[in-house]
C-alpha cells in the first residue's frame, strides 16, 4: 500500500516533577532538604531517509508518543530523562500544523464532487500565510482543514523537533533560604508539547511524466527503467505515483516519476488531481506525454493546451521547469498525420517521437532528460 498523506497526534513527554525529601544520616542533625530535580521529557524529532519511499509506518501508527522524564529523588537524586522519538519519515515530506480539535470550526458544506473528496481527507491542506494570495478559496483545497505549514524535509538526516518535552520541576532543595531552610515544596514537570499535523509526501524525482490517461506513461518508464507498472488497455491502470531509477554507462543514475494520468479539472482536485500533482512539483523536468495516434478519439494539440492549463492553474511555477514532449505510439497509422498538425499548431516545442512499446526512442529520449537535469543542476 502507498500512503502519500496522514495526519497524526503528536505528544512530547512530560518533564518529571520535582521531589521533596530531607537529609536523614546518622550524625547529621537537620541535614536540610535533599529533594532532586525531575528529568526533561523527550522530544518528538522527525528525521528525513532516503530507505523510505512513503508514510506507512505512521498510517499505522498515527500517535506519537514520546517517554515522559523521570521524578526526581531524595539524596538529591535527579529523575532520568525521557527518551527523546525520532520518527524516520521519506525524504520530500512536508509538514503542516493542525488546529487542535477544540478550535476546528464546523465543517463547510461540500459544494462538488472534489471538495467531497476533500472532505474526506484526500486533499492537501492550505497554507494560512499563502492564502490570502490565492483566488482558491480554503474548502476548495481541504475542507474545514486550515493549517501552517512548519517543515519541509528534504535531505537525508534532516531532523526537525516537531514537539518539545517538558522540562523538570525543581526539588525543594532550590527553596531553601536563610529564612525558610525546611521548605516542602517542589515544582511539578511541565507538559510536554503536543499537536495535530498532516504529514505530506512530494516525491523527490529528476523527471516528471505527465499526461492524460492511456498515453503510455508507465510503458515508457517500463522502457527506460527496471521499475515494472501494471499496464493494462484501460485508464488509471498507475493508482499511485512509480518511481523509476534511469541508469546510464558511467553509473550515473536519475529517477523518474510516472504521476497517475491527469484529467481536466485536475488543479481543482478532480480525479484527486491534488493527490498526483504534488509529487512533481520538486521535479527538475517534466515530460509531457502525448498520445500521437489519438486513441479514444483525443486529439494530441487540444491535450497539450489543456495539460499546460491544469499545470498553469495548480502551480504557475510548474511552466518554469524545462519541459520536453514526448510524441508516444508513433507505430500508430494516424500518429504520422497528427504529428504534423501537432508541429504546425506549435512549432516551438521540443518533440521526442517514441515507440514506448517497442522501446524505438527510447536511448535518444534517455540523453535528452539526462541533458536537461545536468543542466537545470
Amino acid at each position: 500500500m502507498f500512503v502519500d498523506q496522514v495526519k497524526v497526534q503528536a505528544h512530547a513527554g512530560d518533564g518529571g516533577r520535582g521531589c521533596i525529601a530531607f537529609r536523614r544520616e546518622a550524625f547529621v542533625p537537620k541535614g536540610g532538604p535533599s529533594g532532586g530535580d525531575g528529568g526533561r521529557g523527550g522530544d518528538v524529532i522527525l528525521e528525513a531517509s532516503h530507505d523510505l519511499n512513503n508514510l506507512i509506518a505512521q498510517f499505522y501508527q498515527p500517535r506519537l508518543i514520546a517517554k515522559k522524564g523521570e521524578h526526581g529523588q531524595g539524596k538529591d537524586k535527579h529523575g532520568r530523562a525521557g527518551k527523546d522519538l525520532v520518527v524516520k519519515v521519506p525524504c520530500g515530506t512536508v509538514i503542516w500544523q493542525l488546529p487542535n480539535e477544540d478550535t476546528i470550526p464546523e465543517a463547510v458544506e461540500p459544494k462538488g464532487e472534489w471538495e467531497s473528496a476533500a472532505n474526506a481527507g484526500m486533499a492537501l491542506a492550505i497554507d494560512l500565510e499563502a492564502a490570502p494570495e490565492t483566488d482558491t478559496p480554503a474548502a476548495s483545497v481541504a475542507v474545514g482543514q486550515e493549517a501552517k505549514l512548519i517543515a519541509d524535509l528534504t535531505e537525508h538526516g534532516e531532523q526537525f523537533t516537531l514537539c518539545q518535552g517538558g522540562r523538570g520541576g525543581k526539588g525543594n532543595k532550590h527553596y531553601a533560604n536563610s529564612v525558610r531552610q525546611a521548605p516542602r515544596i517542589a515544582q511539578p514537570g511541565e507538559p510536554g508539547e503536543e499537536g495535530r499535523y498532516l504529514f505530506e509526501l512530494r516525491i523527490m524525482a529528476d523527471v516528471g511524466l505527465v499526461g492524460y490517461p492511456n498515453a503510455g506513461k508507465s510503458t515508457l518508464l517500463t522502457a527506460i527503467s527496471s521499475a515494472r507498472p501494471k499496464i493494462a488497455p484501460y485508464p488509471f491502470t498507475t493508482l499511485h505515483p512509480q518511481i523509476g531509477v534511469l541508469e546510464f554507462a558511467d553509473w550515473s543514475r536519475l529517477t523518474v516519476c510516472d504521476i497517475p494520468g491527469l484529467i481536466e479539472g485536475a488543479h481543482a482536485n478532480v480525479g484527486l488531481g491534488h493527490a498526483f500533482l504534488r509529487h512533481i512539483r520538486r521535479c527538475a523536468m517534466l515530460v509531457i506525454i502525448l498520445d500521437m495516434a489519438g486513441t479514444d478519439n483525443r486529439d494530441p494539440a487540444d491535450d497539450y493546451e489543456k495539460i499546460l492549463g491544469e499545470l498553469k492553474q495548480y502551480d504557475p511555477t510548474l511552466l518554469d521547469k524545462p519541459c520536453v514532449v514526448a510524441a508516444n505510439k508513433m507505430d500508430e497509422d494516424a500518429a504520422i498525420s497528427n504529428l504534423a498538425i501537432f508541429k504546425k499548431k506549435h512549432p516551438s516545442i521540443e518533440i521526442l517521437e517514441m515507440m514506448a512499446a517497442l522501446e524505438e526512442g527510447v536511448e535518444t529520449f534517455k540523453d535528452r532528460l539526462r541533458a536537461a537535469v545536468a543542466d537545470k543542476k
